[in-house]
């Protein structure tokens, strides 16, 4: 527990929380169009439901490369120029979108403009400086941050669905460009001032590249982190991505197939602060095991129930399970590992995110293209998201022991 008197945190800090977070949910935005319209997209592309899908794969896997690179560049100027350079490159990519006809095109510019020079810019360089700006409640405001891709879950598809339906999805497109470039670039000039430097005496200092964690080398512990984060994120894509066109196979309107994946965000991002919250008490590898049991658990029943009621509640309940998720790697990582290489480290683990979204994406199009169903989709992520259980564990485990020997050797 760090002293209320030693603490970095300041006021600023939280108009940082709140600038990350709106320019999150409008950045996420740009990957909700496909989300939505995916069966309507893949007719004007062949009719094949991958053109669509792997859009999205795309943009994820974009935005989880990009952020590595960009990652590095922000941690020497700061956010505000990335941010500003990535809400420019996603309204580029929103138009050329809407106005393209050739399938590479169109998958080019969610994949290069949409995700690896925009929402690259803005995910893990905005969690890792919003991690900086706080100490004491490190975990609710990351939370409150990341919960940013769940309110635009809220907010999008049934704007996109209204669009849509009133016009076309490329129209959904252009209005979409117009409102992200009206509101992204006032708000990239909020996060250029620096966060604050971390106190002195920190007990993980940037020099601590040798420091073991869990008892294990960083680079270990770093590697089933990123294996956990994308087995946990195949599965979590599964509802995510192809709740609405599983809704709209099983005779229900667009309208409440998008209601359902508005449910499910925005059960999401009230669980994800509250699970950020329990994080600073209890840890991040303890919230990352219970929440990634709990999706599991959920997404099995997605293979029973098909009823409109049904798939609300699962819509409900797997909002609240997975919201812990993706901001107790953050947390992870901010807990255990030196604060010096706190942003690359975490624009690792998120690319590894993002390759497991990615692929979930991909997948859960690819089994329904060969089988015609998406309940194949599901059991292959409850699949993936046992070797997540399994690893996050292990991880558990070493951590408990660690804190044993500790007390022991404090006690002897």
């Amino acid at each position: 527990m760090i002293d209320a008197q030693e603490s970095i945190e300041r006021p600023y800090g939280w108009v940082v929380v709140v600038g990350s977070l709106l320019l999150m949910t409008v950045g996420a935005g740009g990957y909700y169009v496909v989300i939505v319209g995916l069966k309507l997209v893949a007719q004007d592309f062949g009719g094949l439901r991958w053109v669509p899908s792997m859009a999205y794969s795309m943009t994820v896997f974009g935005m989880g490369l990009g952020g590595i690179f960009i990652g590095r560049w922000s941690d020497r100027v700061g956010v505000g120029t990335p941010a500003l350079l990535g809400s420019l490159m996603i309204v580029a990519g929103a138009l050329t979108a809407s106005v393209t006809t050739d399938r590479w095109v169109f998958l080019l510019a969610h994949g290069v403009l949409i995700g690896l020079l925009g929402n690259a810019a803005l995910f893990s360089p905005l969690i890792a400086n919003t991690a900086r700006w706080f100490d004491r409640r490190r975990g609710m405001a990351v939370a409150m941050v990341t919960s940013a891709q769940a309110l635009a879950g809220v907010f999008w598809p049934s704007t996109f669905r209204i669009l849509i339906e009133g016009s076309n999805w490329r129209e959904a497109y252009r209005v979409y460009a117009l409102v992200a470039l009206v509101t992204m670039v006032p708000l990239s000039f909020l996060l250029r001032r620096p966060a604050p430097p971390a106190l002195e005496g920190d007990t993980r200092e940037v020099s601590a590249a040798d420091a073991r964690v869990l008892g294990l080398k960083q680079s270990s512990v770093l590697v089933l982190l990123s294996i956990a984060i994308v087995c946990c994120c195949v599965a979590m894509a599964m509802p995510i991505v192809h709740l609405v066109s599983h809704a709209t196979d099983l005779g229900y309107p667009l309208a409440r197939a998008s209601e359902m994946l508005a449910v499910l965000l925005g059960c999401a991002f009230f669980s994800r602060i509250a699970w950020g919250a329990v994080g600073d008490r209890v840890g991040g590898l303890r919230v990352l095991w219970i929440g990634s049991l709990c999706q599991a658990l959920v997404l099995a029943m997605y293979l029973a129930v098909d009823s409109l009621f049904g798939l609300y509640l699962l819509s409900a309940l797997f909002g609240l399970a997975f919201g812990g998720i993706i901001p107790s790697y953050t947390l992870i990582i901010s807990q255990h590992f030196p604060l010096g290489s706190m942003g690359r480290r975490i624009a690792t683990v998120y690319f590894f995110g993002a390759i497991g979204m990615a692929i979930g994406s991909w997948l859960g199009g690819a089994v329904f293209d060969t089988t015609g169903a998406y309940r194949g989709a599901f059991a292959a992520g409850l699949l993936f998201n046992a070797i997540n259980l399994w690893i996050v564990g292990a991880l558990v485990a070493r951590g408990a022991e660690t804190l044993e020997v500790q007390k022991s050797d404090l006690l002897a």
